[in-house]
């Protein structure tokens, strides 16, 4: 967990040429089977030790994608919200062909 949620992380700040000193807050949610870890450890790995960070678990519905782990952040930013970059990786670009980059 801790090395994809780091790739999510690094990958989202990276596509929006964010730091962690633009990081409000981040919502982290998990599906029902992971876990191993909470996400929110992969944050502090990564030096996001001053910001708020919250996991929670995803609803466990019938049919829906397993091993999933999705990222609400928060930030401060200058960029249009059609600028900004929704990152999806793996199997979870599926999820939103429509705005996954």
């Amino acid at each position: 967990m801790d090395e994809q949620v780091g790739e999510l992380l690094t990958a989202i700040l990276e596509r929006n040429g964010l730091t962690a000193d633009d990081l409000i807050s981040i919502w982290f949610t998990a599906t029902p089977d992971l876990h191993s870890d909470f996400p929110a450890a992969a944050a502090r790995g990564l030096g996001i030790v001053d910001v708020p960070l919250i996991c929670a678990q995803e609803l466990d519905i019938a049919g829906a994608m397993p091993r999933v782990v999705r990222v609400l952040a928060h930030i401060e930013s200058d960029l249009p919200r059609n600028d900004i970059a929704h990152v999806y990786l793996g199997a979870a670009t599926a999820l939103r062909k429509d705005i996954a980059q």
